[in-house]
Protein backbone atom coordinates (compact mmCIF):
# COMPACT_ATOMS: atom_id res chain seq x y z
CA UNK A 1 0.00 0.00 0.00
CA UNK A 2 1.40 3.47 -1.07
CA UNK A 3 1.00 6.70 0.92
CA UNK A 4 -0.41 9.30 -0.47
CA UNK A 5 2.27 12.19 -1.18
CA UNK A 6 2.30 15.14 1.48
CA UNK A 7 0.21 18.49 1.80
CA UNK A 8 0.37 20.74 -0.85
CA UNK A 9 1.32 23.96 0.75
CA UNK A 10 1.38 25.97 -3.20
CA UNK A 11 0.50 26.00 -6.75
CA UNK A 12 2.57 27.33 -8.96
CA UNK A 13 0.99 30.02 -10.86
CA UNK A 14 1.81 32.82 -14.16
CA UNK A 15 2.45 36.21 -12.89
CA UNK A 16 -1.16 38.25 -13.64
CA UNK A 17 -0.51 41.56 -15.82
CA UNK A 18 -3.01 44.23 -16.27
CA UNK A 19 -4.28 44.64 -19.95
CA UNK A 20 -4.66 48.94 -20.23
CA UNK A 21 -5.41 48.33 -23.48
CA UNK A 22 -8.07 46.28 -23.01
CA UNK A 23 -9.35 48.11 -20.50
CA UNK A 24 -10.10 51.50 -22.46
CA UNK A 25 -11.23 49.95 -25.05
CA UNK A 26 -13.96 48.12 -23.31
CA UNK A 27 -14.68 51.28 -21.57
CA UNK A 28 -14.84 53.28 -24.99
CA UNK A 29 -17.20 50.14 -26.10
CA UNK A 30 -19.16 50.56 -22.63
CA UNK A 31 -19.51 54.16 -23.30
CA UNK A 32 -20.52 53.83 -26.60
CA UNK A 33 -23.45 51.55 -26.20
CA UNK A 34 -25.01 54.11 -23.20
CA UNK A 35 -24.67 57.18 -25.71
CA UNK A 36 -26.33 55.28 -28.56
CA UNK A 37 -29.15 53.90 -26.19
CA UNK A 38 -29.59 57.10 -24.88
CA UNK A 39 -29.98 58.63 -28.36
CA UNK A 40 -32.31 55.59 -29.36
CA UNK A 41 -34.49 56.19 -25.94
CA UNK A 42 -34.31 60.09 -26.64
CA UNK A 43 -35.31 60.08 -30.22
CA UNK A 44 -38.09 57.73 -29.62
CA UNK A 45 -39.39 59.78 -26.56
CA UNK A 46 -39.45 62.92 -28.42
CA UNK A 47 -41.27 61.50 -31.71
CA UNK A 48 -44.16 60.03 -28.95
CA UNK A 49 -44.02 63.98 -27.59
CA UNK A 50 -44.83 65.54 -30.95
CA UNK A 51 -47.23 62.89 -32.33
CA UNK A 52 -49.11 63.02 -28.67
CA UNK A 53 -49.27 66.87 -29.25
CA UNK A 54 -50.50 66.91 -32.94
CA UNK A 55 -53.21 64.06 -31.81
CA UNK A 56 -54.57 66.40 -28.61
CA UNK A 57 -55.86 68.92 -31.06
CA UNK A 58 -54.16 72.23 -30.13
CA UNK A 59 -52.71 72.58 -34.01
CA UNK A 60 -49.83 74.66 -34.35
CA UNK A 61 -49.27 77.23 -31.75
CA UNK A 62 -48.30 80.87 -33.28
CA UNK A 63 -45.57 82.47 -32.36
CA UNK A 64 -45.78 85.62 -30.61
CA UNK A 65 -42.72 88.14 -30.85
CA UNK A 66 -42.97 91.72 -29.74
CA UNK A 67 -44.04 93.34 -26.61
CA UNK A 68 -47.60 93.39 -27.77
CA UNK A 69 -47.97 89.89 -28.11
CA UNK A 70 -48.65 90.35 -32.18
CA UNK A 71 -47.85 91.93 -34.81
CA UNK A 72 -44.98 91.29 -37.93
CA UNK A 73 -42.36 89.62 -36.29
CA UNK A 74 -39.65 91.19 -38.84
CA UNK A 75 -40.77 94.70 -38.20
Amino acid sequence: MTLPPGPITWIRVEKPFFDLVGVVLSSFKLAGLVAVLALALGSLLGFALIVRHRRSGHGATPLRLGPEGGGDPLV
